[in-house]
């Protein structure tokens, strides 16, 4: 089927019609998510699931590809159910739990799927050359609510599953980006996330109205980007995930749909939130710097589930209430018994002779960089990430580096004395090119650590490559435009940009690069951000690093070298010196100068007095004689 480019709204009459018939429940299990903290990865011998339970199905990324797979702990191991050299992402349950609706672009471009969870076959709904994404099931399962990519701009969207010949229906149609839709189980109302307000919040379309009064904010925050809002089955509670900067809490929240002017409350760190069908538990992912983790709470807030380890980025999460059939259908079959290869391998030079076994520090091909080097353990990772971004994005970002390798003898800018630059296990990207429009970063605060998550503009704009931006991303120069709020929180939220976006943090993770955090006080000091840097430590402190190519002693005192230039930096040290000596002097001189200059002029001065005393004397003793 095809989505035209340009549409207007259908009118209000047409959309009542489609939507007449979306409405129903589902009956409420009371199956309990098992506490755990085994982790996925260890060997677990599959139990046969032939009574209805909570299952986790999630997307994960995997090699750099996001892939679905079954999950429950203690009993079944991460099961894969897709598998190839694509996506599958955004995973959705129908109404009557049978069927996941998810996005994949397995076909060169971005559409909706079904799979069929009792047999494993999936079925092609859309074909088209935009992008659609992040479904959302009708009650009645007649239609899919998404997001579609039109004219620059990310909008809401209605597809029929019934008539092929039904154009979608545009439920929002704003400069905004509008995106992650969430059908309410009345069918009535369809939540969403859009920026139309500044930053990331949850609005609720009434599908009922029309114009500027179809829409309400639910959320209301100001200092705050929410994400993936989720109904519970009996349409009581709406879930979402939030990103606070400084002011409330990150993780998910509870809006309660029977007391809609209530706040929504806080239950717990989190993101991706998915209900149980019973309604009575929420699983969500934690997300950390470099780590994600599986957990489950109560509405309440309760912990239900430790924080379980999960092996790549989250890309989406249900739990679904099904039987999993054992032996398992021959599509997951398949899928489960595919071993994914390793991206890169490590090829080890000769290490130096001596006690210590040393490592080499390689150099790169066709870098640009201060030092183009990286450590012997470092440069075949460095080198397939490369490969795999040109391939992804279509051009060479790795080309050229503000820094790779920096040697003891190079000072850094102040606060990084210690920074991973001098292991060779590290390497920063060129910060010009968030200046040309060519990388965002999207901040993202870990308690009082502030991370950064990087996307780069892919070169083609046709869907084939890259994924339209959902965030919007944190514009570090704002401090510079005299605005005291930007200067003081170190810059501000900027409006989402256009186009098709690779996220690199995510795929340099697969490749076990991992970003930094930035220093404490980089809201006034603009290299302390950091937002470009990534680093390959392998397990390894700072220290351990070091002492792989360089000796301890080195590491005490580690000798400095004057600047290659021509013109040394103490310049302005004698020119500074000349102007207090001279000030002294001045005022030490002319002291004695005058002292001597009025001692030769006095006496003439005073010389007449004496001979004027004689005259006098005379004058009073010519009367006395007679």
């Amino acid at each position: 089927m095809s989505v035209y480019t340009n549409r207007r709204l259908i009118p209000l009459i047409l959309i009542t019609i489609i939507l007449a018939g979306c409405s129903g429940t589902l009956t409420p299990s009371t199956e309990i998510l098992p506490v755990s903290t085994a982790l996925p990865s260890e060997t677990v011998t599959p139990m046969p699931l032939m009574e209805k339970q909570d299952i986790v199905l999630l997307s994960i990324e995997e090699n750099g590809y996001a892939q679905l797979f079954f999950y429950i702990p203690q009993q079944l191991p991460l099961t894969r159910l897709t598998y190839g050299e694509w996506d599958d992402t955004s995973p959705a349950l129908s109404p009557d739990g049978t069927r996941v609706a998810f996005a994949s672009n397995r076909d060169g471009a971005w559409d909706l799927y079904i799979l069929e969870l009792e047999s494993g076959e999936i079925i092609r709904v859309t074909d088209s050359p935009e992008y659609e994404s992040a479904p959302s099931w009708s009650p009645d399962s007649q239609w899919l609510a998404c997001e579609i990519y039109q004219d620059g701009n990310l909008e809401i969207a209605i597809i029929s599953l019934v008539d092929d010949e039904q154009e979608p229906i545009l439920v929002t149609e704003e400069p905004a980006s509008d995106h992650s839709p969430a059908w309410a189980p009345d069918g009535r109302h369809i939540a969403f996330v859009s920026n139309r307000s500044g930053d990331s919040d949850i609005w609720l379309a009434d599908l009922d109205r029309t114009g500027a009064e179809r829409y309400i904010n639910l959320s209301r925050t100001v200092f705050s980007a929410e994400s993936h809002p989720v109904w519970a089955r009996d349409g009581s509670k709406l879930a979402w995930a939030a990103t606070a900067q400084n002011i409330g809490f990150s993780g998910i929240y509870v809006w309660d749909a029977l007391q809609p002017e209530r706040p929504a409350s806080w239950i717990g760190d989190g993101d991706w939130p998915a209900w149980n069908a019973a309604g009575d538990r929420l699983a969500a992912v934690i997300h950390g710097p470099n780590q994600e983790y599986l957990t489950s709470y109560t509405p309440d807030g309760e912990l239900l589930l430790q924080p379980i380890p999960l092996p790549g980025a989250v890309r989406g999460l249900l739990l679904p209430n099904l039987v999993l059939p054992d032996p398992l259908p021959d599509p997951y079959a398949e899928s489960a018994g595919q071993t994914p290869l390793p991206e890169w391998s490590v090829a080890v030079t000769q290490l130096e002779e001596g006690p210590s076994q040393r490592y080499p520090i390689n150099t790169l091909t066709d870098v640009q960089a201060p030092y183009p080097q990286l450590h012997d353990l470092a440069d075949e990772s460095f080198v397939a990430l490369r490969q795999r971004v040109i391939k992804e994005a279509g051009w060479d970002v790795l080309a050229s580096l503000s820094n790779a390798f920096v040697p003891l003898t190079t000072s850094l800018d102040p606060g990084l004395g210690e920074d991973w630059l001098y292991t060779g296990r590290a390497f920063a990207l060129n910060p010009l090119m968030s200046n040309a429009g060519w990388m965002v970063a999207v901040r993202q605060d870990y308690g009082t650590q502030t991370y950064w998550r990087l996307y780069l503009r892919t070169l083609l704009e046709d869907g084939s490559q890259g994924e339209p931006l959902h965030d919007p991303p944190w514009d570090l120069s704002a401090r510079y435009e005299l605005d005291p709020f930007a200067y003081e929180q170190g810059g501000k939220y900027a409006a989402v940009p256009p186009g098709y976006w690779l996220d690199f943090t995510s795929l340099a993770r697969q490749y076990g690069w991992e970003r930094l955090p930035s220093l404490p006080n980089w809201r006034t000091y603009y290299s302390g951000a950091r937002f470009t840097e990534f680093a390959l430590t392998g397990g390894l402190d700072w220290y351990s690093a070091m002492l792989e190519i360089y000796p301890s002693d080195v590491l005490v005192t580690p000798t400095r070298v004057s600047p290659p230039s021509a013109t040394p930096t103490n310049t302005p040290v004698p020119t500074r010196t000349p102007i207090p000596t001279r000030t002294p002097r001045p005022t030490v001189t002319p002291s004695p100068t005058r002292t001597s200059s009025p001692t030769p002029t006095l006496p003439p001065t005073i010389t007449p007095s004496p001979t004027l005393t004689p005259a006098i004397t005379e004058t009073a003793l010519t009367p006395a004689v007679p």
